[in-house]
């Protein structure tokens, strides 16, 4: 289901949470699940996975990560804003360390002249606090995009286990 690249870094991201002691929750709405779906392929993994939301809709965005309407409406569901809402929204709701959010478009639809087709927001906050975003535009269709954007999500955490 997953590739060798996509397992091997998911293996990183759990041996440094290990190390470190730290439970990860994952927050998903273009990825609909792939980056917690990575991490949970691998044997053990419940020893750092707590959990994980799909929030798709603007409705469950706000019910499931308690992301404000009106922040959505301000600045749309793909966000600087909204990916950092969702990582402290995840982070608020389970017992964790660190919380992974991906909010973006995926397409072939949906695109804007000021959001593409490819943009993804990443969000990661941190138990003490911290909370950071990244914003890439990935190439390639629908399939490319979310396997980018689960890899990217990936790398994030194993940069962010490490600091």
């Amino acid at each position: 289901m997953f590739g060798a690249e996509t397992l091997t870094l998911a293996q990183a991201v759990l041996d440094a949470c290990r190390a470190r002691q730290w439970r990860l929750a994952t927050a998903e709405s273009c990825t609909g699940g792939l980056v917690a779906g990575a991490l949970t392929a691998i044997a053990g993994s419940s020893d750092v996975i707590e959990r994980g939301f799909v929030t798709y809709s603007n409705e469950a965005k706000s019910e499931l990560l308690g992301v404000p309407p009106e922040t959505i409406a301000a600045h749309g569901a793909i966000s600087a804003e909204i990916a950092a809402a969702m990582a402290r929204g995840a982070l608020a709701r389970a017992p964790v360390d660190l919380a992974v959010s991906v909010t973006g478009i995926a397409g072939p639809g949906g695109a804007t002249p000021t959001k593409p087709v490819g943009l993804v927001l990443f969000g990661l906050a941190r138990r003490d606090g911290e909370c950071r975003t990244e914003r890439r535009v990935f190439p390639g269709d629908r399939s490319l995009v979310r396997q980018a954007a689960l890899e990217m999500a990936l790398r994030l955490l194993d940069s962010e286990t490490r600091r």
